[in-house]
């Protein structure tokens, strides 16, 4: 297969991995403990994982899943599969059997890559009780188990096939090819495959890592989950591209990150808001050397201004990047870059990336005024081809003209910087008044004793709705519910005042680092 001269110009993830192995030869691609594999290498191994599926019996647009944390093994597995033309599936670590059961069914895959012991979950033996028809093996990464092939094992078996084959079939792929096939995350409703090709992808990314600044030789902390596009896509994907240094971190640990951080001279370490939270109220955080970062990438419905002011100052970051994406986007909308000044990367998620149509518009379906709410919608080489086997679900997310219809609340300006307010589902009444819980818990993080916060809408008999807020302390602080409410009093408007205030130890979260609501709402008892 001939090599790409430039990584960003490759249209499918097997060309990229040859042209990195070219373009970076010698530089570090992953490191992992005593694991260190250069882009060549990296490669290498990679064919070698392709000429196991390719024994195993894996034929072009197969489904293949991946069940396990970040690892160097994900990546070369994730590579191999797609070098050997097969679709990538991503599970979530924290899902149950059951869970995973549906989606491997859903999705047909033939094959299930995972490992053993990880948090204490015997991944092999949630299976074990599933109807799996499609599912021909079970393949570790890491350990061993019962009725499971090793990693060890299933490469052997792949000595079988020559180099040549693999090449072959590497070639083949095209950029219309579905590359990955990630499931919805599911706190609302019933998970769908996301199916997305390899060429759009690949130009999301290359756009995405160029906003951001990431540059060869840069030594990215991957905390963000492999199964999610953040982790992959914008995570080892884009060092890929980039010729940066891909450090896989499995378990969010605050002292363990700001270990890592000082002891391999981390440079790059994107997280979702609570991430970075975390780390800013960790009481011993003074004692670690993170100078070596200078770039963070975060994004979500609510980004408090006091954190990004407080990640730049406080933690010595020169550049904080905010953007807004989705599953069915390749995971990107909307960036800001490392040009634009520090109040606009605290205030919005940036501009539509090149080549991607982005409005807000009112129940019409029409654009609203700018400076109005409405509901984000999405055109472009980024949106996915469709959810798989579900037209139903693809036709009511795509309209007829191609837009994508998020299910998110955003005011766009002027000049195209666009401010996600909430999702359209958090969104609750309050006496004929619209609250964005974002909002609200975006002025509770001026409150001096919050570390974190969410705000549901609970139903109120003489309000119809009115919220409540979970607020998770500063560190040696202990805030009482009616001090809060009355802070609350003196800063917002009255019908955002929440009416209820629980102190917690924690918010729960999903694996990908953001607040499920659903739970919060089963807590009030109004689920």
């Amino acid at each position: 297969m001939g090599a790409v001269e430039d990584p960003l110009a490759a249209k499918t993830i097997p060309r990229l991995l040859d042209a990195a192995a070219v373009r970076y030869a010698g530089r570090s691609a992953v490191e992992e403990g005593e694991v260190r594999l250069d882009f060549a290498t990296l490669r290498a191994r990679a064919h070698e994982a392709a000429r196991a599926f390719v024994a195993q019996g894996i034929a072009g647009g197969d489904r293949v899943a991946i069940w396990a944390p970040n690892g160097w093994e994900w990546i070369v597995a994730a590579l191999g599969l797609q070098c050997a033309g097969a679709v990538l599936v991503p599970l979530n670590t924290r899902l149950k059997g059951g869970e995973a059961g549906a989606i491997l069914r859903k999705s047909r895959a033939r094959l299930c890559c995972t490992v053993t012991g990880f948090l204490g979950t015997d991944y092999v033996g949630a299976l074990a009780s599933e109807s799996l028809p499609d599912l021909e093996r079970v393949m570790t990464l890491r350990g061993d188990a019962p009725g499971a092939l090793s990693f060890a094992e299933f490469l052997a078996r792949g000595r079988s096939v020559s180099e040549a084959s693999v090449r072959a079939r590497a070639e083949a792929v095209g950029p219309d090819d579905l590359s990955d096939m990630l499931f919805t995350s599911g706190t609302t409703g019933r998970p769908k495959g996301v199916m997305t090709a390899h060429g759009q992808n690949l130009r999301v990314f290359a756009t995405w890592s160029e906003c951001v600044g990431l540059r060869e030789g840069d030594r990215y902390l991957i905390v963000n989950p492999f199964f999610h596009s953040f982790g992959y896509k914008a995570g080892w994907l884009s060092c890929l591209m980039r010729g940066a240094t891909a450090l896989p971190h499995a378990v969010f640990d605050v002292p363990a990150v700001l270990s890592r951080i000082e002891r391999e001279r981390v440079s790059v370490m994107p997280g979702a808001p609570t991430i970075y939270q975390s780390i800013l109220a960790h009481p011993e955080r003074g004692r670690f050397d993170l100078s070596s970062l200078r770039l963070a990438v975060t994004g979500a419905a609510s980004i408090p201004v006091e954190l990004i002011r407080r990640m730049r100052g406080e933690l010595g970051i020169a550049s904080v990047i905010t953007g807004y994406g989705l599953t069915e986007t390749c995971g990107t909308v909307t960036m800001c870059d490392e040009r634009d000044d520090a109040e606009t990367v605290a205030t919005t998620s940036g501009r539509a990336i090149p080549g991607i149509e982005v409005r807000s518009v009112g129940k019409d379906g029409r654009e609203v005024a700018r400076g109005e709410p409405g509901e984000v919608v999405v055109r472009g080489y980024n949106v996915m081809r469709g959810y798989f086997e579900d037209e139903a679900e693809t036709r009511a997310a795509i309209d007829a003209e191609g837009w994508l219809h998020t299910g998110d609340v955003g005011v766009m300006d002027t000049s195209g910087y666009l401010r996600i307010t909430d999702r359209l589902k958090d969104m609750f009444i309050v006496g004929g008044f619209n609250c964005y819980p974002a909002e609200i818990e975006n002025l509770l993080y001026a409150h001096p004793d919050v570390a974190q916060v969410a705000v549901i809408g609970i139903p109120d008999e003489r309000m119809g709705e009115v919220g409540m807020a979970f607020v998770v302390p500063v560190p040696g602080r202990a805030p009482r519910p009616d001090a809060i409410i009355a802070w609350c009093r003196e800063h917002m408007a009255n019908y955002k005042v929440p009416r209820r205030v629980e102190v917690v130890e924690a918010l729960p979260q999903n694996a990908s680092g953001k607040v499920t609501k659903f739970v919060l709402r089963e807590q009030a008892g109004c689920a």
